[in-house]
């Protein structure tokens, strides 16, 4: 199985702007010199984290959505990022994702952020989503997922111990706490036998919060594959499935996992 290469952006967003924040990353995506397979932009990257969806909502089949399908077909890549969308009278913090030449699917944010309002403001999502890019198996989650370990923990069976092969987390996480980040991400990939990856904003928000960035992509053994520290930036990051499975093979931890089913 060939390896994956993934770009991560990193990038102040403007606040409560679609237009805006769409016109800046479409720009920033053309800057990527070599064909990857998977672009992966920060959580709410249309909006900023606003708590307050009205009048920056969007249906389900929106600006965000068609322009997230364009950008898969002339990248040739998959594209994901969250943005606010309505659907049957509720708000959801939703993760899409684009494939070229197919129907986008979606994750909804399961962990809402209650001290921000997030709760008060949007519906958490019920189900987990994993998809196929080039063979690997990937699962999205946004931002204080990252805090529930058992919400991410790879669910295999003795037949196939490894849910999942990479782990991707978008965000909208501050500055005060960007070092439980840096944290979190090693350690999902660390006890998940697999590649993690976290892309977060910078700048300061509507609220006067502000996001240091710490984009990185972690390996199995918790090693850094890139770190993008607190400016502006693209990383291109290689990941290796052969290196990956050798990995697995002499240590399979997952074999000795406690069983659990989530309800």
């Amino acid at each position: 199985m060939s390896d994956l290469k993934v770009t991560l952006i990193q990038s102040d967003l403007h606040w409560r702007s679609i237009s805006a924040n769409l016109a800046a990353f479409e720009e920033k995506i053309w800057q990527i010199q070599e064909q990857q397979d998977l672009i992966v932009l920060p959580e709410m990257f249309t909006t900023g984290f606003t708590m307050e969806p009205e009048g920056v909502s969007e249906p389900v089949n929106g600006n965000t959505y068609k322009w997230l399908r364009q950008m898969a077909k002339q990248t040739k890549a998959t594209v994901m990022g969250s943005a606010i969308i309505k659907t049957d009278h509720k708000y959801y913090n939703r993760l899409m994702v684009a494939r070229p030449g197919e129907e986008i699917i979606h994750y909804d944010k399961k962990h809402l952020f209650t001290l921000a309002g997030e709760g008060g403001s949007f519906t958490a999502g019920e189900d987990r989503l994993i998809f196929e890019v080039k063979g690997w198996r990937i699962m999205p989650l946004i931002c204080y997922d990252l805090r529930f370990p058992v919400w991410a923990r790879s669910q295999g069976t003795s037949e196939q111990p490894y849910e999942y092969d990479l782990l991707v987390y978008v965000a909208n996480w501050p500055t005060p706490r960007v070092q439980a980040w840096d944290t979190l991400l090693r350690a999902r990939a660390i006890e998940n036998l697999c590649y993690s990856i976290g892309v977060n904003r910078i700048g300061v928000d509507g609220y006067d919060k502000g996001y240091s960035g710490h984009s990185a992509a972690y390996d199995y053994v918790g090693d850094t594959v890139s770190y993008l520290g607190e400016e502006p930036g693209m990383s291109d990051v290689s990941l290796s499935m052969d290196q990956l499975l050798k990995f697995r093979e002499r240590f399979p931890f997952q074999l000795d996992r406690d069983a659990f089913q989530l309800l």
